[in-house]
């Protein structure tokens, strides 16, 4: 189905309840948006959808209003620990969001509880407020609703209140199966009712959205909206009123150039987007020294409790909303989003226009800005937390550029080290395999001894200089050798590995040199070692000469202590 115009809310085909329209009213939405007009009269006259359309275009309404018009006609009422509508979202961030819309509605329904499940907090607390208040309809993330299905032993049994459930919303689809939440999804639909109403919303139509839709949808509509005007006939997907501008500029220069930028727009609200956790961590410490009269908060995905605070508190600062496309220029209001690529990564706007439908604009580098790098060197120089903050950033960034999706234009190989180690304003290059065998003429270190730099918290500079002698005694007793200590992981990945390792071990133990693979008579095939050995027939002395036939000249050694052995048949 494609779009359709937009239109008041009192020409759908079924009329809203009086308290759906006094929270419309309240929250000033005279007129439905194309995708709430597309998507709401299918909704609710129980059919299932799968909309496509562009970020800020009104989906959340496009589902919150189904639910709760699906719900107030429903012949039997909900009761406290029944669920009647499940909305999951891949981030604590949209889910906030979410809860925040449904509850100016529902609390003109008071005969509706609501629930919030996200990460972030103890799942003991979650279980108890569904006990004491229930949760007639569920905004959660995916990871946390499918952790409180399997406690059932904590007292809570939620299996068995989902089977009341009428409607299933899965927002921000595409996100969800990016962000690798498909096994938990699955798991989910496992435990819900198959007859409901579900809809499946989402900004692109992928090949893995297109195989949940066939999954969890019966004999779903598809509805896709396009922005209109000429951008619609390039399926643009990004609103039109969203305008995208893209700057090239050095490594070293990118950073002053972003500082200036701030500068210049500091009565507007920002959201600046690093490629990993630890840059968050160390422009974010760096901005708050630069920029004055600014709220600097960062906030990223390695967080806990703080994640949830600070993302309320930004959303409450005065000011225009204005970052990556997507969370500006929303429901037809303007927005900007600006973005810095390196000279050799020019062509990723051609890429964008072409395969991502989304047009962007240049602009020029600003001539004569201030040159934030020194103080940044300083700041390094004067507290080590900010020295290591600013290494293990420059690490991050590299290591998740060699990982970056679009390679074949962010390709590792084409980064100058020297110019970016610059531009982070490091006082000498990492250790890191990326850079081993390289020459920087172009970067100079500090003379200065970088394991003399204190730490500016005193607890912190306390507990390093306890280890630094512990360290010193060491080598005294090792005839003055340094005792080597192999660097420490900055991620889970190295604990997954050993974890798969001994796994791996213990399995090659418990099954011997053999490994049965399949149980066929006479025949069958086995495993001895690496070498997969074939047992056409039942006599073991022509499985030996199969196996010889079957070998290279490398593997008959193989083969002879083979057929020295004891042969077990298949």
């Amino acid at each position: 189905m494609e779009a359709v115009t937009e239109g008041s809310w009192a020409s759908l085909p079924v009329a809203l309840s009086p308290g759906v329209l006094r929270a419309l009213r309240s929250l000033g939405f005279a007129r439905m948006t194309p995708v709430q007009s597309a998507t709401i009269p299918l909704f609710m006259s129980n059919k299932d959808v799968a909309a496509e359309a562009v970020t800020g275009s009104g989906k959340t309404l496009a589902f919150v209003i189904p639910i709760l018009e699906i719900l107030l006609r429903r012949e039997e009422k909900l009761k406290k620990m029944q669920v009647g509508a499940i909305i999951i979202t891949p981030t604590r961030e949209l889910a906030i969001q979410i809860d925040e819309v449904l509850s100016h509605f529902t609390k003109h329904f008071p005969e509706f509880s609501q629930i919030l499940l996200i990460g972030g907090r103890n799942p003991m607390e979650d279980v108890e407020k569904f006990k004491e208040h229930g949760g007639n309809i569920i905004v959660a993330t995916p990871g946390r609703l499918e952790d409180l299905f399997r406690r059932k032993a904590d007292g809570l049994d939620l299996a068995s209140c989902v089977k009341s459930l009428d409607v299933l919303v899965l927002d921000e689809a595409d996100r969800l199966l990016d962000m690798g939440f498909e096994a938990s999804l699955n798991a989910i639909l496992d435990f819900l009712p198959k007859q409901r109403r579900t809809g499946l919303f989402s900004a692109t139509q992928t090949q893995e959205v297109e195989n949940l839709v066939r999954a969890g949808l019966r004999n779903p509509v598809r509805i896709s909206v396009k922005e209109k005007g000429v951008a619609a006939s390039n399926t643009q997907k990004t609103p039109t009123r969203l305008e995208n501008y893209y700057m090239i500029c050095k490594a070293d220069e990118k950073f002053n150039q972003l500082v200036h930028f701030l500068r210049q727009h500091k009565q507007e609200k920002h959201l600046v987007f690093f490629s990993t956790c630890a840059c968050v961590e160390y422009y974010g410490k760096a901005l708050e020294s630069l920029i004055k009269q600014v709220k600097i908060m960062c906030i990223h995905g390695k967080m806990k409790h703080k994640r949830n605070k600070i993302f309320t508190e930004f959303r409450k600062l005065p000011g225009a909303f204005v970052h990556r496309c997507g969370r500006t220029a929303r429901i037809g209001n303007v927005g900007s989003a600006l973005v810095f690529l390196l000279p050799m990564e020019e062509s990723y706007v051609n890429f964008l226009s072409i395969n991502q439908k989304c047009p962007m604009q240049e602009m020029k580098p600003q001539r004569n800005v201030l040159n934030h790098l020194p103080k940044l060197k300083s700041m390094a120089l004067a507290d080590r937390a900010v020295f290591e903050k600013g290494m293990k950033a420059f690490v991050s960034y590299i290591q998740a550029y060699a990982k970056h999706e679009c390679n074949l234009i962010f390709r590792i190989k084409d980064l100058d080290f020297a110019s970016l180690a610059k531009g982070f304003a490091l006082l000498k290059m990492p250790k890191m395999p990326e850079l081993r065998g390289k020459c920087f003429s172009d970067f100079i270190p500090v003379t200065v001894n970088t394991d003399s730099i204190p730490f500016k918290d005193k607890n912190r500079e306390k507990q390093r200089q306890k280890q630094l002698e512990q360290q010193r005694k060491e080598r005294q007793e090792n005839g003055g050798k340094k005792k080597f200590i192999k660097n420490k992981a900055w991620s889970k990945q190295k604990a997954k590995r050993e974890k798969k390792k001994k796994a791996t071990a213990k399995r090659k133990r418990e099954e011997g040199p053999y490994r049965h693979c399949c149980k066929t008579s006479p025949g069958g095939c086995v495993w001895w070692g690496k070498h997969h050995v074939y047992c056409e027939n039942s006599n073991p002395m022509a499985c030996r000469i199969q196996y010889r036939q079957r070998t290279t000249l490398e593997e008959t050694p193989q083969a002879l202590i083979l057929k020295m052995r004891t042969w077990r048949s298949c």
